[in-house]
């Protein structure tokens, strides 16, 4: 197996069970504070996610470049130097950010809560969370430099497994604090939404005593490849840093992409929501789109999140060496690996999301709100995908700078039509807002990404087509599950119906693609290995 798809198994399976507990956690976090609760806490974690890529202003991924670029040369000592001063930095920047947003807390939930008496959220509440969950900056730009500096050296283990153990802590403080609070204290929803978020902070300290550990072990390999280098740069540190700012500017807008978006709606939702005459759901219908139901669309973007990581270094390598054949089949590999795996993802949660949203956060007299945001949703997660991954496809081939653009100009056309679109169609305008802003960001980076490399995609779009109509039977399959199972399980009135159908769905549509996918050797193809638990289960 190759090694860009050895790191983004690794990075992969990370970001999944991470999202995995972020999705789980919320079902019990959700029977204790409720759809109101869940957003409140994301009124508070949008603005920390900004402050986050803006206090990293994309260090990490540009060490992750910037030493891939130098050890494919044999110098290593340049890597070194530049993950020593970019410490430093992030040191200096996330307190800075701490800072910024614990004293701008106020003004930013007056500009999310603009309207009086417009719900049970004030923005005193917003307040209060937004500096609970502002401490984690101290933390955690430092911690990713380093996660940075094991990608750019092709050693993925220590992200993924600091990752796993961030996100463990991380719900586990979070339920915990809040049943303490809620439950035993009789405390309000607002100081358990505020401690929940404070998790942040708890968990990044549990992350960084496993990176320490693993630094430890990889210290002595790390000084070994320094001592045997017979080539040196000797690059002023000025220069250095010039250098990491030029990969490192486009990789901090990048990485605001959603966040920007969700900033958007939690700036104009409510405003929106009640100059419409929907004042009674707009908390109901923010909740769902910005913290539950995302949580449910988040899942299948989290391939997209372990490729852009993991294809930097090696796309990198590949462009630096002017390797074009190599650098053109990676390319397409990853692309396809998005198509293949998340097509089907989005299309089986947009047709389950009744039965998906039910299960998990109960609700079903609210079905035709919750679920229907849920199934509109989710096939925006496929341009989220592309769009992660065709940044860093750009930024791998230094073309980071047309990343930006893009996202500007989808930004532009998120704030210029999403109150419109609210007024429109309500809830689902915002989501509309959303689509339509990834859709025109991802078309540039394609257009831009087949002009730079001269790429083209014939062989995507072919397997793109071959996906479609496995996706369809699929989809008739769900169909037809649903036909037959509802005849025998209340899935629409119980939420232990729609717990039973999801999984026979889940079960009979994905046994269904994975069937033609396998049997079409579209898997091999585009994972570019056979899949050997499959060729137990499925026997070709």
């Amino acid at each position: 197996m190759s090694n860009i798809i050895r790191g983004t198994m690794l990075l992969t399976g990370a970001s999944f069970l991470s999202k995995l507990l972020g999705m789980l956690y919320v079902i019990p976090f959700n029977a204790l504070v409720g759809e109101t609760g869940g957003a409140l806490f994301q009124f508070g974690y949008i603005p920390y996610s900004i402050f986050i890529s803006i206090s990293t202003v994309g260090v990490p991924l540009a060490v992750s470049k910037f030493v891939s670029k130098y050890n494919s040369v044999g110098d290593y000592e340049t890597g070194m130097r530049m993950f020593k001063t970019g410490m430093i930095m992030m040191a200096v920047t996330g307190l800075l950010s701490f800072l910024a947003l614990f004293f701008s807390a106020e003004l930013l939930a007056n500009q999310m809560i603009t309207t009086e008496n417009s719900g049970s959220i004030s923005a005193e509440d917003v307040t209060f969370v937004i500096r609970m969950v502002s401490v984690a900056l101290i933390v955690i730009p430092a911690m990713s430099i380093v996660r940075g500096f094991f990608q750019g050296n092709n050693s993925m283990g220590p992200t993924a497994v600091s990752q796993i153990v961030e996100s463990i802590v991380r719900v586990g403080f979070i339920l915990g604090v809040t049943f303490v609070i809620i439950k035993l204290l009789d405390g309000s929803t607002t100081i358990a939404i505020g401690f929940a978020t404070f998790s942040a902070f708890i968990a990044a300290l549990a992350s960084c005593i496993v990176l320490y550990i693993y630094w430890r072990k990889r210290k002595p390999h790390f000084a070994k490849q320094r001592q045997q280098q017979t080539f040196h740069n000797n690059i002023p540190t000025k220069d250095l840093v010039a250098e990491l700012f030029r990969y490192a500017g486009p990789f901090v807008l990048v990485g605001l992409a959603i966040p920007l978006y969700q900033l958007v709606d939690s700036v104009t939702f409510e405003r929106a929501m009640v100059d419409s005459g929907r004042r009674d759901v707009w908390e109901f219908s923010f909740g769902v789109i910005s913290n539950y139901g995302h949580k449910l669309v988040i899942i299948p973007i989290t391939l997209a999140t372990g490729l852009s990581l993991a294809i930097i270094p090696a796309l990198t390598k590949s462009y630096t060496q002017k390797n074009t054949e190599l650098l053109t089949k990676q390319v397409n590999q990853t692309l396809q690996i998005v198509m293949v795996l998340v097509i089907p993802s989005i299309i089986g949660l947009s047709l389950l999301s009744d039965e998906a949203y039910g299960s998990l956060f109960g609700g079903m007299d609210q079905l035709d709100i919750s679920g229907s945001l849920l199934g509109l949703y989710a096939p925006v997660a496929l341009f989220f995908a592309l769009y992660s991954v065709t940044s860093a496809i750009l930024q791998s081939v230094n073309q980071q700078n047309y990343a930006v653009i893009s996202l500007l100009v989808g930004l532009v056309v998120k704030i210029l039509f999403n109150i419109q679109l609210i007024h429109m169609f309500g809830a689902k305008g915002a989501i509309f807002g959303t689509g339509l802003a990834a859709i025109i960001a991802v078309a540039l980076n394609l257009y831009r990404i087949k002009k730079s490399i001269n790429f083209s995609f014939k062989q995507t779009f072919k397997r793109t087509v071959l996906i479609l109509i496995f996706v369809l039977f699929m989809a008739i399959t769900i169909w037809i599950t649903k036909l037959i199972g509802g005849q025998f399980i209340p899935y629409e009135e119980t939420r232990m119906g729609a717990t039973i159908m999801l999984a026979l769905a889940v079960l009979t549509g994905g046994t269904v693609y994975m069937w033609f996918a396998y049997h079409s050797t579209l898997l091999e193809r585009v994972l570019g290995n056979r899949i050997r638990f499959l060729d137990r289960i499925f026997r070709r």
